[in-house]
Protein backbone atom coordinates (compact mmCIF):
# COMPACT_ATOMS: atom_id res chain seq x y z
CA UNK A 1 0.00 0.00 0.00
CA UNK A 2 1.28 3.59 -0.97
CA UNK A 3 2.32 5.18 2.54
CA UNK A 4 1.72 8.49 1.09
CA UNK A 5 -1.96 7.80 1.10
CA UNK A 6 -1.91 8.38 4.89
CA UNK A 7 0.10 11.46 4.94
CA UNK A 8 -1.42 14.52 6.54
CA UNK A 9 -2.10 17.79 3.73
CA UNK A 10 -0.44 20.79 4.20
CA UNK A 11 -1.92 23.92 5.77
CA UNK A 12 -1.26 27.18 4.29
CA UNK A 13 -1.45 30.31 6.58
CA UNK A 14 -1.99 33.56 4.13
CA UNK A 15 -1.81 37.23 6.31
CA UNK A 16 -4.11 39.76 5.01
CA UNK A 17 -4.60 43.32 6.47
CA UNK A 18 -7.81 42.01 7.38
CA UNK A 19 -6.64 38.52 9.34
CA UNK A 20 -5.50 35.38 7.99
CA UNK A 21 -6.42 32.69 5.61
CA UNK A 22 -5.84 29.42 6.13
CA UNK A 23 -5.91 26.96 3.14
CA UNK A 24 -6.72 23.74 4.20
CA UNK A 25 -7.31 22.03 0.42
CA UNK A 26 -6.39 22.80 -2.86
CA UNK A 27 -6.90 20.46 -5.98
CA UNK A 28 -7.68 21.56 -9.29
CA UNK A 29 -11.21 21.61 -8.79
CA UNK A 30 -11.55 23.08 -5.42
CA UNK A 31 -10.27 24.74 -2.37
CA UNK A 32 -11.08 25.19 1.03
CA UNK A 33 -10.14 27.86 3.39
CA UNK A 34 -10.77 29.26 6.89
CA UNK A 35 -11.05 33.18 6.61
CA UNK A 36 -10.54 34.68 10.14
CA UNK A 37 -11.55 38.04 9.80
CA UNK A 38 -10.73 40.07 12.67
CA UNK A 39 -13.28 42.49 14.56
CA UNK A 40 -14.13 45.20 12.69
CA UNK A 41 -12.50 44.67 9.28
CA UNK A 42 -13.76 44.20 5.81
CA UNK A 43 -12.26 42.03 2.63
CA UNK A 44 -12.12 44.53 -0.37
CA UNK A 45 -15.43 45.22 -2.52
CA UNK A 46 -14.69 42.96 -5.47
CA UNK A 47 -16.00 40.13 -7.84
CA UNK A 48 -14.49 36.98 -9.54
CA UNK A 49 -15.16 36.47 -13.39
CA UNK A 50 -14.95 32.79 -13.28
CA UNK A 51 -14.39 32.27 -9.19
CA UNK A 52 -17.87 30.77 -7.16
CA UNK A 53 -17.58 30.59 -3.49
CA UNK A 54 -19.87 29.52 -0.42
CA UNK A 55 -19.28 31.15 2.64
CA UNK A 56 -20.01 29.62 5.79
CA UNK A 57 -19.84 31.29 9.10
CA UNK A 58 -18.37 29.30 11.53
CA UNK A 59 -18.59 31.72 14.82
CA UNK A 60 -18.80 35.25 14.96
CA UNK A 61 -21.04 37.59 13.07
CA UNK A 62 -20.65 39.23 9.56
CA UNK A 63 -21.90 41.67 7.32
CA UNK A 64 -22.11 41.12 3.73
CA UNK A 65 -22.63 43.59 1.47
CA UNK A 66 -23.80 42.21 -2.20
CA UNK A 67 -24.53 43.83 -5.08
CA UNK A 68 -26.44 42.69 -8.31
CA UNK A 69 -27.29 44.89 -11.53
CA UNK A 70 -26.67 48.39 -9.19
CA UNK A 71 -29.09 47.02 -6.37
CA UNK A 72 -26.79 46.56 -3.55
CA UNK A 73 -27.70 45.29 0.12
CA UNK A 74 -26.24 44.29 3.27
CA UNK A 75 -27.35 40.99 4.75
CA UNK A 76 -26.08 40.04 8.29
CA UNK A 77 -24.38 35.96 8.61
CA UNK A 78 -24.29 34.60 12.01
CA UNK A 79 -23.08 31.01 13.06
CA UNK A 80 -24.05 28.34 10.94
CA UNK A 81 -25.25 30.79 8.40
CA UNK A 82 -24.27 29.72 4.46
CA UNK A 83 -24.41 32.49 1.28
CA UNK A 84 -23.42 31.53 -1.74
CA UNK A 85 -21.28 33.86 -4.31
CA UNK A 86 -21.84 33.26 -8.32
CA UNK A 87 -19.20 34.71 -10.39
CA UNK A 88 -19.97 38.79 -10.92
CA UNK A 89 -21.77 39.21 -7.59
CA UNK A 90 -19.90 42.49 -6.26
CA UNK A 91 -19.72 41.74 -2.47
CA UNK A 92 -17.55 42.47 0.41
CA UNK A 93 -17.31 40.68 3.92
CA UNK A 94 -17.08 42.87 7.36
CA UNK A 95 -16.96 41.51 10.67
CA UNK A 96 -18.69 42.61 13.53
CA UNK A 97 -17.09 40.50 15.88
CA UNK A 98 -13.95 38.12 15.38
CA UNK A 99 -15.49 35.80 12.68
CA UNK A 100 -13.84 32.35 11.41
CA UNK A 101 -15.77 31.99 8.11
CA UNK A 102 -15.13 28.29 5.48
CA UNK A 103 -14.74 29.19 2.32
CA UNK A 104 -15.31 26.40 -0.80
CA UNK A 105 -14.60 27.77 -4.09
CA UNK A 106 -13.49 27.23 -7.61
CA UNK A 107 -9.48 27.15 -7.58
CA UNK A 108 -9.32 30.00 -9.33
CA UNK A 109 -7.21 32.14 -6.56
CA UNK A 110 -6.36 34.88 -8.61
CA UNK A 111 -9.94 35.70 -10.31
CA UNK A 112 -10.37 39.01 -7.78
CA UNK A 113 -11.37 42.09 -9.04
CA UNK A 114 -11.19 44.51 -6.01
CA UNK A 115 -13.08 47.98 -6.57
CA UNK A 116 -12.38 49.18 -3.64
CA UNK A 117 -9.90 48.55 -0.60
CA UNK A 118 -8.94 49.95 2.61
CA UNK A 119 -5.89 48.66 2.46
CA UNK A 120 -4.85 50.77 -1.10
CA UNK A 121 -4.90 47.09 -2.29
CA UNK A 122 -7.72 47.95 -5.39
CA UNK A 123 -7.19 47.20 -8.46
CA UNK A 124 -4.64 44.67 -7.55
CA UNK A 125 -4.84 40.65 -6.51
CA UNK A 126 -1.89 40.90 -3.87
CA UNK A 127 -2.75 39.25 -0.78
Amino acid sequence: MNDHLFDHLPVKRVSKPWGYELIFAKTDRYVGKILHINRGESLSLQYHEIKEETLFVVAGDLKLTIEVDGDRRDIMLRGGEAFHIPPRMIHRMEALEDTDLAEVSTPELEDVVRLEDRYGRAGTTAP
